[in-house]
């Protein structure tokens, strides 16, 4: 009774209000006045039939006709949607399409692309808006099965914009809306781009603008200048940058995907599957390819292993900004890939070339086009990216960046590498044709990536270190890997006498195979998994196709970058001979009458650098485990440690070679005219050759004892010796000659030089401070770092840092494993070997010595001894 007489009084109230204000404003003839332009909108859906609001739009301003009509009037931009495409899919892409000097600085370009989402447009009659929502379309079920009712409840949309309808078209078949406010920076809904390019700041509306509109049938182009600021010495400085929003209309059926196999490498998108049937939840990850199909009339021919011209070929356009003498060389990259699609039964399947006048409306940063863009920066680095639909994995668009300085990466390579077997790579500057061609490789290796091949670090494995000495060999093979897609990069085992002349990464093997995988077709009902599956059987024990994933810490020492061969120690001790001939000849190869010594101090940084990149490979074979991808039924083990013979004989590379430093690379005639030198962005920044030998040796080594390492040694112990009693490189066998080499001066007596005093320095310092980092407080503390002063330059070396490999949890409860007793038991051995000799040698010596007491016995609380 009494929420009857409340619900009676509320009526009297609204009719009480009517009465004072007049008609309810929604219900009203009238017009209203727009608060943002003055202009007269209409707001019942009367005057909208009627057409008067949307004529005399079309009337002020321009009509541009496409996915949607654009319609500006003066600075006011609206999109005219029609009744069709609501609910339907679409793909927004935010592109970066300029930039000013400071942000160039930061590593931001053109062409870069940093947004992507899926949303769909929803009208509301009622409200008179039009809803803007979005989803991950990462789960599916089957549309008739129960669960689906669950799957969309659980999996919904998300609201991210909302807009007035401000007019509809003559015949109601359409609504209007007003969008500046999603391209203008007000709103962050369609286009954050701050949040996703790392910048701080927030947009400067009354400082941006829109730029231009395109419509095309598929998709609409929208161009933005956003302003910000960043800190320039300390003073906010406005930046503005050029920003392209791409809306692509998704097909209402997405392409079949293809389902990875952790046996070939693809980048993936991951998807949840639900079902009644299932007893749980199903993942599985999607491969990012291209839709590559046969013509209907070419399909039958096509499966009888004709091969066949695709329906619709991968097309990638050359930047025009890109200079004419390179244009040949990255277009000859791209269809190097044509053998590789051949094994997958298609002929001119990609198509590489400039941009003509019959492209009338081709736009950099219109997604219908795949552009290799040229960036003008000081950058040293490409990258393949693409646009993937998240539905199936279909690759929409590749974006290949090609920044200018790259070629200094390229030529870096090339001398060090292989300056003593190639005249035409030691002098500062290469004829167009030499680096040309590794411009091809560069080429090609990126658009690699944008077909979705991941890095292979595996690939070099499969080659015999002696094979890469075979003159006969390589030029039959074909490069220094059986994949592009490793980052083996020049051959730098062969040597001057070998008369070896192919030295540089070609398309291999692996990738043909790679691409018959991923691309082959199969008709819509066909089961495509088995024929998959035994592609992959038919080639599973041959190295040749082994597929090594990229990894952070190295477990698998057959997957490292910039390595070559099946035995890193061999390689590297080829390499090293080939090094000391550069060292030799960096003076006379970086000579240019009346030039400073800039050029030498940066082939020397270089020459040093790859010492340690030969040292690092070397290293991860200790206590390394070969991680095979494996499946029921083939019969191969997952994990196999390293040979121990191997690992010894990189632990005898490392005292050899590091714990002793070479005098030839550290102390020599170059240091009379330069120190090594590094760009920064202050300028080149010079290395004394006593720091920079202390720092890079402090790295080798601190690595080498660490944690995770010693810990898969120990593991190894344990379980090979129960499983077999094979011979195992244990941890104390890797003290023992650590030890033996370290103090080897201290146990004959002797006087120790400077950097016999370094090691032992180091070497202290390194079991005190990861010993101390094992009984560290749970609260957060920074972590050692070593300083990587030396990082070789990488191409593409970010593109996969979302889908790293197979990670080895090894690190709970560290201070109770065998670890800690190991580093302190060594602690010990050193500190009781410096009490004996604390009085032999020089002075300097001595001093030493009652240092590295001090500092031991401080380290295990003991002062007692």
């Amino acid at each position: 009774m009494r929420e009857k007489v409340i619900l009676y009084n509320l009526k009297v109230i609204a009719v009480f209000l009517l009465f004072l204000l007049g008609p309810i404003s929604g219900y009203s003839q009238k017009k209203n006045k727009n608060k943002e332009n003055g202009t007269e909108i209409a707001k019942d859906t009367t005057l909208s039939k009627k057409g008067k609001k949307y004529n005399d739009l079309v009337k002020k301003g321009t009509l541009k006709k496409g996915l949607f009509n654009i319609i500006q009037v003066k600075t006011d931009v609206y999109f005219e949607i029609q009744d069709s495409l609501f609910k339907r899919e679409f793909l927004v892409v935010n592109k970066v399409s300029q930039v000013p000097f400071q942000i160039n600085e930061y590593g931001l370009n053109k062409g870069m692309n940093y947004e992507n989402k899926v949303i769909s447009f929803y009208k509301d009659t009622i409200a008179n808006k039009v809803w803007v929502k979005s989803y991950l379309p990462k789960v599916s079920s089957p549309k008739d099965d129960a669960i689906t009712a669950s799957v969309k409840n659980n999996f919904a949309e998300s609201i991210i914009e909302v807009f007035d309808i401000e007019s509809k078209n003559n015949d109601s078949t359409s609504v209007v809306i007003k969008v500046n406010k999603i391209f203008d920076g007000r709103q962050k809904s369609f286009n954050d781009l701050l949040s996703n390019v790392g910048l701080s700041s927030s947009l400067k509306s009354d400082l941006s603008y829109i730029e231009s509109t395109k419509s095309f049938p598929k998709n609409i182009i929208v161009k933005s200048q956003l302003t910000t600021s960043v800190p320039e010495d300390g003073i906010p400085t406005s930046v503005t940058l050029g920003v392209t929003s791409n809306i692509i209309l998704l097909d209402k059926t997405p392409m079949k995907p293809r389902f990875s196999d952790n046996r070939i490498g693809y980048f993936t998108e991951k998807h949840w599957y639900f079902a009644d049937a299932q007893q749980a939840m199903l993942e599985k990850e999607l491969i990012t390819r291209w839709r590559l199909e046969p013509k209907k009339e070419d399909e039958e021919r096509y499966l009888k292993g004709e091969l066949v011209a695709p329906k619709k070929p991968i097309v990638y356009y050359i930047d025009p900004a890109t200079p004419k003498q390179w244009r040949k060389y990255i277009i000859d990259g791209v269809h190097d890939w044509q053998t590789a699609f051949e094994k997958a039964g298609f002929k001119n399947a990609i198509i590489a070339k400039e941009p003509t006048e019959n492209d009338l409306d081709f736009d950099i940063d219109d997604v219908r086009y795949s552009v290799i863009t040229y960036a003008a920066s000081p950058k040293s680095n490409a990258m393949g990216p693409s646009v993937v639909d998240p539905r199936s994995g279909e690759i929409i668009e590749a974006d290949i960046i090609w920044w200018h300085n790259v070629m200094t990466s390229l030529q870096s390579w090339m001398r060090i590498q292989t300056g003593p077997i190639d005249p035409k790579a030691r002098g500062n500057t290469f004829s167009n044709e030499h680096m040309g061609e590794a411009i091809r490789f560069a080429s090609s290796h990126e658009v690699g990536h944008t077909f979705g091949l991941k890095h292979n670090m595996g690939s070099s494995f499969a080659y015999d270190v002696e094979s890469l000495r075979s003159k006969e060999f390589t030029a039959k093979m074909g490069g220094t890997a059986p994949s592009i897609m490793d980052y083996a990069r020049y051959n730098y085992v062969a040597q001057p006498e070998d008369s070896v002349t192919v030295i540089t990464p070609k398309i291999g093997e692996y990738d043909k195979y790679a691409i018959e995988w991923g691309y082959r077709w199969y008709p819509p009902n066909e089961n495509e998994t088995v024929k998959l599956n035994t592609l992959i059987a038919k080639h599973q024990n041959d190295p040749v196709y082994f597929y090594g994933e990229q990894q952070g810490e190295i477990i698998d020492p057959r997957s490292q970058s910039e390595d070559l061969g099946n035995d890193n120690v061999k390689a590297s001790e080829y390499g090293l001979k080939n090094l000391k001939r550069v060292v030799d000849n960096i003076l006379s190869w970086t000579y240019d009458k009346d030039q400073s010594y800039y050029e030498t101090g940066k082939l020397y940084i270089g020459a040093i650098g790859q010492w340690q990149m030969y040292n690092r490979h070397v290293m991860n074979n200790i206590g390394g485990i070969y991680l095979n991808p494996t499946v029921h039924g083939d019969n191969k083990q997952s994990y196999v440690p390293v040979p121990a013979a191997m690992q010894k004989r990189a632990a005898d590379y490392l005292v050899k070679n590091v714990l002793t430093i070479p005098q030839w690379l550290f102390f020599n005639d170059i240091l009379d005219k330069t120190n090594p030198l590094k760009d920064t962005p202050l300028g080149p920044y010079e290395y004394t050759p006593y720091t920079l030998s202390r720092e890079l040796q402090y790295d080798i080594m601190y690595k080498l004892l660490g944690d995770d390492r010693l810990l898969r040694m120990t593991e190894n112990e344990l379980y090979q010796r129960n499983k077999t009693n094979e011979k195992v490189f244990t941890v104390n066998d890797l003290f023992k000659k650590m030890h033996q080499n370290v103090f080897a001066g201290t146990i004959q007596n002797k006087s120790l030089t400077i950097l016999e005093r370094m090691t032992q320095k180091n070497y202290v310092d390194i079991l005190i401070v990861s010993t101390n980092k094992l009984f560290e407080k749970t609260e957060p503390k920074k972590t050692i770092e070593i300083q990587q002063t030396l990082n070789m330059p990488h191409l593409c070396s970010d593109l996969d840092d979302e889908h790293m490999a197979r990670n080895i949890n090894q690190s709970f409860l560290k201070r109770v494993t065998e670890v800690t007793s190991d580093k302190k038991g060594e602690l010990y051995k050193v500190l009781q070997l410096l009490k004996i000799k604390k009085s032999t040698g020089d002075q300097s010596t001595q001093n030493h010595y009652l240092d590295l007491i001090q500092r031991i016995e401080r380290a295990l609380n003991n002062t007692t001894f």
